[in-house]
């Protein structure tokens, strides 16, 4: 009987536990969710200054709709790295408009299809005007919350769909705020993706 491979045994067994526990916490992170924080207040009154946010990341890989009112993170567009941002920032704003749809903003408020968006997200009218424009194929639209103090598709443009990093699911710090950021459901939304 060979004692010295018996007593190895575990340790080496509690290390293979380690590393199986290890990779699998790095194939999640890479391909289904991963934790972020908030940096700056586009997204008020949504998600506050250093707000802890888990994203979740399977639905654009499995390139499954972002309806209208979905919160999504994403890689800095080129436009804004040309301009001297860090390329590896991550963004996080709200889907207003899908390919296809025609989006202004005038009159304080967002109009979609010439029609005006509930948004109960907003806390203020907006104070800009913007477009018309027509959102391309393989795009969409996104606007911060607090979309007086936003850089997003109305100053840099549509965004690619391939940018897309994730959705936002769920705020895990600080607890008083513990819960699931919430979008619409598609049940909630009309055939034009507002609001019903």
């Amino acid at each position: 009987m060979d004692t010295g491979s018996q007593n190895k045994s575990p340790l080496l067994s509690g290390w293979r536990s380690l590393l199986l526990w290890l990779l699998l916490a790095l194939v999640l992170r890479w391909g289904v969710i991963e934790p972020r924080w908030i940096p700056s207040g586009s997204m008020l009154p949504t998600l506050q200054l250093q707000d802890r946010i888990l994203v979740e990341k399977l639905r654009p890989r499995l390139h499954r709709p972002l309806p209208n009112g979905t919160v999504v993170v994403f890689h800095a567009p080129q436009v804004l790295v040309s301009a001297g941002y860090d390329p590896k920032a991550a963004l996080i704003k709200r889907v207003v408009g899908q390919a296809g749809e025609v989006l202004e903003v005038k009159d304080g408020a967002l109009w979609r299809n010439g029609r005006p968006v509930d948004e109960p997200w907003r806390s203020e009218p907006l104070d800009y005007n913007f477009g018309p424009v027509t959102v391309p194929a393989g795009t969409l639209l996104v606007l911060g919350d607090n979309r007086n103090a936003s850089l997003d598709s109305h100053v840099w443009g549509p965004l690619p769909e391939t940018d897309v990093i994730g959705t936002a699911v769920l705020r895990y710090w600080p607890l008083s705020r513990f819960g699931a950021i919430r979008f619409p459901a598609p049940a909630q939304l009309n055939a034009d993706g507002e609001l019903g």
